[in-house]
């Protein structure tokens, strides 16, 4: 990465939640190595080979984002690697951890050697959870350990993400072996029974178009044995996109330390009203946008931190998949940069402060995923650093877009809470 070998940057509101550091007061920060060696006020400029004014923005640990699609390999007409960093570097992100649904699924050696050489040239950190079962069929567990111990820095938990392991013995013996080798278990809850061939939620819209909806139950009753599962086993177990009141309940009773969950922006964004006016295969995701009671939970479940982190679950289609009848599209939506913006509303509407924000972009998922090093500004961490305004609004544009796939329906929107570089084991690799 560049010849720098040290960088301050000067005049920031510095937000750290684990150094309790809420952005209230200019400080500068002072880069050596790709490490972060001090914070304090007026660091001296003869201490830095180069000097970047902040200009009283905020700076922030870089988001972490733990449920992301690259689509590398197999799919990378929708995204790679490279497109995918660069949208995560320009939402900020400075490390994701990448879900197995690709071709072949990362169970197999060669996918994950390929991954492992090419993130190393890459402009973020790059993870990824291998499958659960082989090839995400649901019928025998894959050689995950082997495979972790193999990929020890690569690997951070497993997934069959886009499925919920339907035989209930064979997640449950995954789960022992993920407690044993400190793996933790990203699971998109959904009972497949109930799901059939729904398309949209249980609800208004799908009552108005006559097209088959996805009850809330899917996702719940998949939680609620998850939950189980992992309260027997002690596994460390991560609910993925939660988008029911009914599933918050469950958190509400039964969440232990080795139980976390996440949100996505369009959950807590947008809802089934959505639908009523425009029904724009780009708002279609799996689980679907929910009710208004629904949202409003999720809203509630992050301010009282039932939900621990915001995720994106960032899922590139071409236009051309997306560009057909609404029952006939894929799921999904890309969201690496327009996640800030959006999250930045549960600050306005008061549902958490900005430290709070930070928080569940960057501190929770770092603990998450066992990081240390990363989501944080301590001295010796990685100097991943994320630079924002709050004030400043912006238009996601097709030229501003980044990822391969403009499946967004905030595409063409004018959003509120711009961010301005991004710094990767201390080098700028993005500025707006």
């Amino acid at each position: 990465m560049g010849d720098i070998l040290s960088i301050l940057l000067k005049n920031a509101k510095i937000i750290d939640p684990l150094q309790n550091l809420k952005g209230d007061k200019l400080s500068d920060i002072l880069i050596e190595n790709g490490k972060i060696i001090k914070i304090d006020k007026n660091i001296s400029s003869f201490e830095a080979s180069r000097v970047i004014d902040l200009e009283a923005n905020y700076l922030s640990p870089g988001f972490i984002d733990i449920h992301v699609h690259f689509r590398d390999p197999g799919f990378t007409y929708k995204e790679d690697l490279e497109t995918g960093s660069l949208a995560a570097i320009s939402g900020g992100f400075t490390s994701v951890v990448c879900m197995p649904n690709t071709n072949p699924p990362l169970d197999d050696e060669l996918a994950l050697f390929y991954i492992n050489e090419k993130r190393k040239n890459l402009p973020c950190l790059i993870y990824v959870a291998t499958t659960i079962t082989r090839s995400r069929k649901g019928e025998a567990l894959s050689d995950f350990i082997y495979l972790k111990e193999k990929y020890k820095d690569l690997i951070v938990g497993i997934s069959d993400d886009g499925n919920d392991v339907s035989d209930t013995l064979l997640l449950y013996n995954a789960m022992k072996l993920a407690k044993e080798y400190n793996l933790v278990v990203f699971s998109h809850c959904e009972d497949k029974y109930l799901f059939e061939d729904g398309h949209l939620n249980e609800g208004k819209a799908s009552s108005f178009y006559g097209i088959k909806g996805i009850l809330n139950e899917c996702e719940s009753i998949g939680a609620y044995r998850n939950i189980i599962l992992a309260l027997r086993t002690k596994a460390r177990l991560h609910l993925q996109h939660v988008s029911t009141k009914e599933t918050v309940k469950l958190l509400k009773v039964f969440k232990k330390e080795n139980i976390s969950a996440e949100a996505t922006p369009h959950h807590f964004t947008l809802s089934e009203e959505q639908l009523l006016k425009d029904l724009d295969p780009n708002l279609k995701m799996n689980p679907p946008l929910r009710s208004k009671d629904d949202v409003k939970a999720i809203k509630k479940a992050l301010s009282e931190n039932i939900i621990d982190v915001i995720a994106t679950d960032h899922a590139p289609h071409s236009e051309k998949e997306k560009n057909i009848s609404f029952e006939k599209a894929p799921f999904g939506i890309i969201g690496l940069q327009t996640a800030f913006s959006l999250s930045l509303k549960l600050v306005e509407e008061g549902y958490l402060s900005l430290e709070k924000l930070i928080e569940k972009l960057s501190t929770k998922p770092s603990q998450i995923i066992g990081k240390p090093f990363i989501g944080n500004l301590k001295p010796g961490s990685l100097a991943n650093i994320t630079v924002f305004n709050t004030d400043e609004t912006w238009v996601y544009t097709r030229e501003v877009n980044k990822s391969k796939s403009f499946n967004s329906p905030f595409l063409g929107k004018t959003l509120k809470g711009k961010i301005l570089k991004t710094f990767y084991k201390g080098e700028l690799v993005y500025e707006s």
